[in-house]
């Protein structure tokens, strides 16, 4: 059962141990622990280890130690495919460890035999360094039971010593890491020391030599270091860190130990905080020092607005915060401000999205090749902008191939051209020799020849190799400086110890006040320690970095070479232009339109000449001729209207325009209050007259006057001029300039074009114009009900009343050009004044059907007459032949007969109408059939011809 869980376990932890039973699957035995110790089997239980005997491959186990014992030999043991554990032939022990303290000794050396922790059979060896006598045993064993089998030694002072006694310098140079600056900072610092001990006139009385780790620039194995640095002999009097990181972690701790700390590549503005960091000084300017010169190249190139990408550190972060103040001192904005800590892609994405064109770019020289793939990847280079960069990068950063990124050398190259680098002057541009008897050129070469003839570019700390050689001689100036003061106090260099704060002070007052020339430059420290210097300004041009100015910060001086070359035609802007354009009403549209207005005007003094000429014609009278000259009146000041609302920013000046606001807005406004009002009016009283009681009529038709027509107008009139007057008192309107979306021009420019337009506002114009509309929506929609209620309505006092604007006119018209002479309205109205219970079109083919019946009726029966009379003829002739021959004797005696007919014997038939002789026209209508001949009428035979019928229906 526990085998099959074990193997559950290894099936579950494949990364730990595989199912294996022999070691000729390929496990590997359990071996036994070391006396007064144990192992650690990682991933199992007790009950597992008790009963599995094979351990997988790539298994691994720890050796522990009961007690205060320690391990000696291999901790950790790995099973090899053969079977085998590592490092079989090394013997693991666990021993009792001796004091530490016997391994150092102040002012001597301690050598350990054999090398590592003190345990059971490790032999010290002690001796002094010159000037110094050993006191006591100069060696010492550990034995079993964890002690010394002799007491620590000293090293007391020979007074009798002539030599040079020794001063020693911890040091930590970043050999490797993210800025390996120690491969040729140490070789000058070094370098320094040799030269300085040569000298006689420069601590004749001491030598310095230099003890120095690899902190590969990270602060945890700094921290390491450091404390070996602290803990072991000899005392050191001064520490001298690079980067910034390890610099903080070592300036803020030597402050417990009395110690100077004296940096010559840190750069991170946090350092300058002298509460912190109460004893730290650096050759190597802040990083702060940039930013004047960044701010003066801003202004050179009149930029406003700039954004920033920086890597998540403290260095860059301190920096930007500082560049943030003296930007905004400046005026100049800081629209865009993007960080990362390892993957700057979203950053350098959000950079191109916000239109960043002025870059400041804040990272270290890996990150950097990272932050520029992307800007490839985004097109975020080229004429349309500038990025900003730190100078103490390598020549070639952009040329070193690196796993991390997917850009080749070709795109890289591609997407730095052009940028700008401010680098604090490392190297004294003046051939001057300085402290040390060395030009910087001589120095340059000589630092060439201790690298043996590698190459620069790819040597880390090249460019801040002379910081640290300056500041191996600033410290050397340094401590000679103290010696008198010291020997004044009755103490001396070698008398330092980390409880000393006499001889730190002394130190501190020394580098404080130092000023010499060295390789670098005029070095002097600031009230923050740190150094002050010239900036570098260089651009990458074709491939290369070529110097185009330097900037004294102290002084505020930009020299300026003017050799500075741009992709585009110049420095490129802080932003994409946006050119405001006003956007005027086009002249061609408003000649037209104005065209158009000015025949409609034209047109209305026609119409109102015309019905003022003719205004004692009865048919003009009897439609209002006064409120048909108010339509005319209201039209042309609604055309009228058209002029000032094309009137903008193109014809008047802008202190102008609220003139030509409120003309627009009275003309407009009264015009339709003239306009509609007056019909209107004609509709609201023929409505009033006319839609009552058949009772109320005739009295109501009696009371219709000309100067309620004009009150009511004048009452609409007096509303809009009321309403526009408040309007104008209250919230007057005032230009406005409305912004429209940015549109692109056609050329290939770096602007948008920013759409413009003036027009007439005022605060609250949404509610004056929802007042306005309101009120005349209404009125429209009133005048809309009325005109339904009396589309019927025929009246002689008001006979237009049916018809809107022109149409007045078009009806006048047609009537003088039809007919030549004006009628009487009772010739084409019904003398009754109103008809208001059919429709006049639905009357019209009722007539017509009528009328289709009526001849076809009659015709009928003009064919029965025809046949009555023939039948009355033959009748009368067989009447005639029957007559006996008496008849012709009484023809003497009696008169001859007529010719016509009796008048008896020409009566219809029963059920047919009479005949009638007079020429009374027909009823006006007829309903049917049967009061077509009435009884009583007397109608004769010509009346009945057809072609008389249709007369009586015209």
């Amino acid at each position: 059962m526990a085998q099959l869980l074990f193997l559950i376990i290894l099936y579950a932890l494949p990364s730990l141990v595989v199912p294996i039973h022999n070691s000729s699957a390929g496990g590997c035995a359990i071996i036994r622990p070391p006396r007064d110790g144990g192992i650690r089997y990682r991933g199992l239980t007790q009950e597992q280890i008790r009963s599995v005997q094979i351990l997988p491959v790539d298994y691994e186990i720890e050796y522990i130690c009961r007690g205060n014992r320690v391990i000696v030999g291999p901790k950790v043991r790995k099973c090899l495919p053969n079977g085998t554990w590592t490092d079989m032939t090394q013997h693991s022990r666990c021993l009792l460890l001796c004091p530490r303290v016997w391994t150092s000794l102040e002012n001597g050396r301690v050598t350990a035999k054999p090398p590592g922790p003190p345990v059971e059979g490790t032999v010290l060896h002690y001796s002094c360094h010159a000037g110094f006598i050993l006191e006591g045993r100069n060696i010492s064993h550990c034995t079993k039971l964890g002690k010394w089998d002799a007491p620590k030694p000293t090293c007391l002072y020979d007074r009798n010593y002539t030599g040079k006694k020794k001063l020693y310098i911890g040091a930590l140079f970043p050999m490797s890491g993210g800025w390996p600056g120690g491969q040729a900072c140490m070789p000058s610092a070094q370098m320094a020391l040799d030269l300085v001990n040569n000298r006689s006139d420069i601590l004749p009385d001491y030598e310095l030599e230099l003890i120095h780790y690899d902190s590969m620039c990270d602060p945890g194995e700094a921290t390491k270091l450091l404390y070996d640095l602290l803990y072991t002999e000899p005392i050191k009097i001064v520490l001298m860190p690079g980067c910034s990181g390890v610099s903080t972690l070592v300036a803020e701790a030597a402050r417990m130990w009395n110690l100077i700390v004296l940096s010559y590549g840190s750069s991170s503005p946090a350092l300058s905080n002298r509460q912190r960091f109460p004893t730290f000084f650096r050759t190597h300017p802040s990083a702060t020092l940039h930013n004047p010169t960044r701010v003066q190249l801003f202004q050179k190139w009149k930029w406003t607005r700039i954004a920033t990408i920086q890597q998540t550190t403290e260095v860059f972060t301190s920096t930007l915060d500082d560049l943030e103040q003296r930007v905004k001192e400046a005026g100049i904005e800081i629209s865009v401000r993007q960080s990362f800590l390892t993957d700057p892609a979203v950053a350098v994405k959000n950079l191109k999205r916000q239109d960043a064109r002025i870059i400041v770019g804040l990272f270290y020289e890996t990150e950097a090749r990272k932050v520029f793939c992307e800007v490839f990847k985004e097109k975020l280079y080229g004429k349309k902008y500038v990025w900003f960069l730190i100078g103490w990068y390598a020549d070639n950063w952009f040329k070193i191939k690196d796993p991390a990124i997917n850009c080749t050398v070709e795109n890289m190259t591609e997407a730095v051209e052009g940028h700008v680098t401010t680098e604090i002057v490392m190297l004294n541009p003046e051939t001057v020799r300085g402290v040390s008897n060395m030009t910087s050129q001589e120095f340059l070469t000589a630092l060439m020849s201790r690298l043996g003839g590698k190459n620069p570019e790819e040597t880390g700390g090249f460019q801040e190799a002379p910081l640290a050689y300056d500041a191996v001689w600033a410290l050397a100036l340094a401590l000679n400086k103290t010696v008198a003061p010291l020997k004044a106090k009755g103490r001396r260099l070698e008398d330092f110890n980390y409880n000393n704060h006499d001889i730190t002070s002394e130190i501190y007052r020394a580098l404080n006040t130092s000023s010499f020339e060295g390789v670098s430059g005029h070095v002097v420290f600031d009230a923050q320690g740190s150094r002050m210097a010239m900036t570098l300004i260089e651009q990458l041009q074709g491939g290369s970095y070529k110097k185009i100015g330097y900037y004294d910060s102290s002084q505020k001086n930009l020299s300026w070479f003017g050799n500075d070359v741009w992709i585009g035609a110049g420095p490129p802007a802080d932003r994409t232009v946006v050119i405001e354009e006003y956007r005027f009403l086009s002249q061609k549209l408003f000649a037209a339109v104005s065209v158009f207005a000015g025949l409609g005007i034209l047109l209305g003094i026609v119409c109102l000449t015309f019905n003022i000429y003719n205004g004692n014609v009865r048919y003009i009278q009897n439609s209002q001729p006064y409120l048909n000259n108010m339509t005319a009146v209201g039209c042309m000041m609604a055309l009228a209207a058209v002029f000032p609302l094309g009137i903008d920013g193109h014809h008047v000046h802008r202190s102008q325009f609220p003139v030509v606001c409120q003309f627009r807005l009275w003309l407009l406004g009264l015009g339709f209050s003239l306009a509609y009002g007056s019909m209107f009016t004609k509709i609201w009283w023929v409505h009033t007259l006319f839609t009552k009681k058949e009772e109320k009529k005739e009295k109501k038709k009696q009371h219709l006057e000309p100067w309620k027509l004009y009150a009511t107008v004048g009452v609409l009139l007096a509303i809009d001029f009321l309403s526009l007057m408040i309007w104008q008192i209250v919230d007057p309107l005032h230009i406005t300039v409305e912004k429209f979306t940015k549109e692109a021009p056609k050329e290939d420019l770096d602007v948008l074009i920013q759409p413009l337009l003036e027009h007439c506002n005022s605060e609250k114009m949404n509610t004056w114009l929802g007042v306005v509309y309101g009120y005349k929506g209404l009125l429209l929609l009133l005048g809309i009900f009325l005109a339904y209620e009396t589309k019927s309505v025929s009246t002689e006092k008001i006979n237009d009343h049916r018809a809107v604007g022109m149409a007045i006119y078009n009806v006048a018209m047609r009537r003088l050009i039809t007919r030549g002479e004006w009628q009487s309205e009772q010739q084409d109205t019904l003398k009754t004044g109103s008809s208001t219970n059919n429709n006049d079109e639905e009357k019209s083919r009722q007539l017509e059907r009528e009328n289709r019946e009526l001849q076809k009726i009659i015709q009928e029966k003009e064919e029965r007459v025809s046949a009555l009379r023939n039948q009355l003829a033959e009748r009368q002739a067989l009447r005639n032949r029957r007559r006996p021959s008496t008849g012709q004797n009484q023809n003497h005696s009696a008169p001859p007969p007529s010719s016509q007919p009796d008048p008896k014997s020409l009566l219809p038939p029963p059920g047919y109408p009479n005949p009638t002789t007079d020429n009374h026209s027909l009823p006006p209508s007829f309903s049917n059939s049967s009061n077509l001949y009435p009884a009583d009428s007397k109608m004769s035979r010509n009346h009945c011809h057809n072609s008389q019928i249709p007369l009586l229906y015209k």
